[in-house]
């Protein structure tokens, strides 16, 4: 969820100590800031009084504040550690100007051609975007390919599992090959797992995509030859009439896009390495983290002073483009980045204690923390665990790579694909639920939603387990 330049706390640092010592109450009350607004995020808008009062984005800003000062309260009482406080303070800032800059560049970017709603080709938008994942990362793939696909769509009555099946594919499972494609991967490559390592999980991301993609395939057709003869034959109409197969507009647009993977790419490779040499790893830390958030500021006025020109606003109107979508998960993670605090150091604090040692176990813990808590610390928390589980270094994930890698492969899967079992599991998949509810689409409750995972994700997930983590 978080931008690659994100850390974790030292397993043995005096922070974590604090909260190691920990009554039962204070440790509930250090979750309480964080199980407020998720429960907040679930049941507010369902309740007939409150739906009205949670669709305005100043009270969600408002909640989401005294939330995130309640976490951060808390965890400066215990603690004490300012240094923290500054570096989530950068960590969200990181992530905002990282998932603006890529929705305000993809908002002017236009794909059109030969799309309609016929199942086939819904699933074949969902395989490229499950490839393109691991080139442009989720969060990229997200942005550029969810308003095509609704688009695609526009004529089905019946489409909400479309916008389901995408969160699960595109903002999620599908970027578990390289280390671009998910946060948690790219901390893994930081922290001394080879670039290339990733490629390995080829056959728990073949068997995941073609489950997934299956299962869609199959939901989208029955869905489909339910709904009214004529929507059948206006979706074949449009793809018959369509005079171009693809045509995007916007090419400074997909240029700048390729700009914000290039900052993204060599703020860790390059710039982070170069720093950390000069100045130590905390400091090398902020100053790549304050570096990527200027550039890619940069970079995002650069796309909102071309949507004022005349050509460059034509791919943002026949985008719909608006802020709300942008407006509604800012003020959300602002609040999760504060409320989480105390709740990540309290499981920090107390993993090694935990009975983890076999790689199913390292699975499904990595997997159900990531599915509510950032799955970046979730990663790092648990790669440092089966470090030390196995003899080897913490500091290092490469030696965990190569002298036990069925551990580090259990917990970099489990991190990806269980994000998807809940709107703010991953960044990307309430910016897709925004997106799609600013076009008119209304999508699943936060519980809803979480009855589609249990019911698509949970079996395929113990497949996996079966096949590789037993």
């Amino acid at each position: 969820m978080l931008n690659p330049g994100t850390t974790l706390a030292p397993a043995g640092g005096p922070g974590l100590d604090c909260f190691r010592v920990l009554g039962p109450w204070s440790a509930i009350a250090g979750f309480a800031p964080f199980l407020l607004l998720l429960g907040a995020i679930a049941i507010l808008p369902l309740l007939t009084r409150t739906s009205g009062w949670w669709g305005r984005q100043s009270s969600k800003w408002m909640l989401a504040l005294a939330c995130g000062l309640a976490g951060i309260s808390f965890h400066h009482a215990v603690a004490g550690d300012s240094a923290r406080l500054l570096e989530t303070l950068l960590d969200y800032l990181a992530f905002i100007t990282l998932l603006a800059s890529l929705y305000v560049v993809s908002g002017g970017i236009h794909i059109s051609g030969a799309f309609s709603g016929l199942p086939w080709l819904n699933t074949a938008f969902l395989a490229l975007g499950a490839i393109l994942a691991n080139v442009m990362g989720t969060t990229g793939a997200s942005m550029v390919l969810i308003r095509p696909l609704l688009h695609a769509n526009r004529r089905r009555r019946h489409k909400v599992h479309v916008v389901v099946f995408f969160i699960f594919v595109v903002s999620n499972t599908g970027g578990l090959l390289t280390p671009l494609g998910d946060p948690p991967l790219y901390l893994g490559f930081l922290k001394g797992v080879p670039f290339t390592w990733t490629l390995g999980l080829l056959p728990q991301w073949a068997l995941m995509q073609a489950m997934l993609l299956s299962v869609f395939h199959f939901v989208d057709e029955i869905v489909f030859h339910r709904e009214e003869l004529e929507i059948k034959h206006a979706l074949a109409e449009d793809l018959r009439l369509a005079e171009r197969p693809l045509h995007v507009e916007g090419w400074v647009n997909v240029g700048l896009l390729l700009g914000i993977l290039a900052v993204v790419v060599s703020a860790g490779q390059l710039l982070l390495p170069l720093l950390h040499a000069r100045y130590g790893e905390p400091l090398a830390q902020a100053l790549c983290k304050l570096a990527q958030i200027l550039v890619l500021g940069l970079i995002t006025f650069v796309a909102l002073w071309r949507r004022r020109s005349p050509a460059g606003s034509v791919p943002f109107r026949r985008n719909h483009f608006s802020f709300e979508p942008l407006g509604e998960v800012a003020a959300l993670f602002l609040g999760i980045f504060g409320a989480m605090l105390p709740a990540l150091d309290l499981v920090q604090a107390h993993a090694a204690s935990l009975p983890l040692e076999r790689p199913w176990q390292l699975f499904w813990a990595s997997g159900l923390l990531s599915s509510f808590l950032d799955n970046a610390p979730t990663y790092l928390t648990f790669a440092s665990l089966a470090a030390a589980k196995a003899g080897l270094a913490g500091s290092s994930l490469g030696a965990l790579a190569e002298g036990s890698p069925m551990l580090l492969k259990a917990v970099a899967c489990g991190s990806v694909f269980m994000g998807a079992n809940t709107y703010i599991g991953n960044g990307p998949n309430f910016m897709v639920k925004a997106i799609a509810e600013h076009s008119g689409l209304e999508m699943p409750s936060f519980l809803a939603y979480m009855g589609w995972s249990a019911a698509v994700l949970l079996p395929l997930l113990l497949i996996e387990t079966l096949v590789f983590f037993r």
